[in-house]
């Protein structure tokens, strides 16, 4: 067992290192460099002094790839991610705690909507397999799971806010009659501004928590404890639900930590679509 988890650790260590180091050289074999990048932003001209400063503030260095990869690391160590150029000269992990809870709230929140409605539905659906409800709500959601994220968005975006008005084309909340704080009326703006992008979340991934419960729970009906349950003559729903729900579960559970990932990749997307103060939004404007 000590083994295994040795194992599995430097297995996702291995991992961390190569995505670090990735992160490290890719921006490097691009053209240009953060104070370039700048510059241009600010079309304007400067001293070489000054320049130089920027360099300086940005890490830029000419050392050898080597050093610069040490340093590198050093830095990331100690939680020294630079300055954001989006934000001059506020630093990158500044900007980034601001946004990360609009993307967290978003992300976590959709995610166990979804996970609570497609569990649902995959059982009642199961129970009630073959019948009208079966055959209407599976396809229609696997046809809806199959749309990206962002297409999904669009199309809610220019009907539902566009076209009918119910919901706020963009932001996370209206800039210019909420003051962002722990009040109840901003609470309850921010809701509404998140209601559409989490609602473009849920709708595309409600129908594989639903399908994975269905063919889990059609599995376990044909197990003899509940086709026993069932001929004790005990009640429809604690059938369905004691017996038969509360093994077939398991798979969904296990999936849930795993499908973060991907539900986090999509709301990205989702975040610039919807222009919401997010880490999506945010990689998309640049750090």
């Amino acid at each position: 067992m000590m083994r295994h988890l040795i194992r599995r650790i430097g297995f996702y260590l291995v991992a961390i290192w190569a995505s670090i180091t990735l992160n490290f050289l890719i921006p490097r074999l691009a053209p240009g460099d953060p104070v370039q990048a700048l510059l241009a932003r600010m079309h304007g001209r400067i001293s070489p002094q000054a320049q130089h400063a920027l360099e300086i503030a940005f890490g830029v260095s000419h050392d050898p790839i080597w050093s610069q990869y040490l340093q590198y690391l050093n830095n990331l160590f100690h939680g020294n991610f630079g300055i954001s150029i989006y934000a001059f000269p506020t630093p990158v992990i500044t900007v980034i705690l601001q946004d990360l809870p609009w993307t967290l709230t978003l992300v976590g929140v959709s995610l166990v909507l979804s996970f609570v409605i497609g569990t649902m539905l995959g059982i009642v659906i199961a129970w009630k397999r073959g019948s009208t409800v079966d055959a209407v709500l599976a396809p229609l959601f696997t046809f809806l799971s199959a749309i990206p994220y962002f297409w999904l968005a669009l199309i809610m975006l220019y009907f539902l806010a566009y076209q009918w008005g119910l919901f706020p084309l963009n932001g996370g909340y209206d800039v210019n009659n909420a003051t962002p704080g722990w009040t109840l009326g901003f609470f309850l703006d921010a809701t509404f501004h998140a209601i559409l992008p989490a609602l473009t979340i849920v709708i595309s991934s409600v129908g594989g928590w639903l399908l994975g419960m269905r063919n889990a729970m059609i599995t376990t009906l044909s197990e003899d404890y509940v086709i026993m349950a069932e001929a004790k003559g005990l009640p429809e729903r604690r059938v369905m639900f004691s017996y038969a729900a509360r093994n077939a579960i398991l798979p969904n559970i296990t999936g849930f930590a795993l499908s973060l990932g991907f539900v986090v990749s999509g709301s990205l997307l989702t975040e610039i679509v919807f222009s919401y103060p997010g880490i999506g939004y945010l990689s998309l404007i640049h750090i």
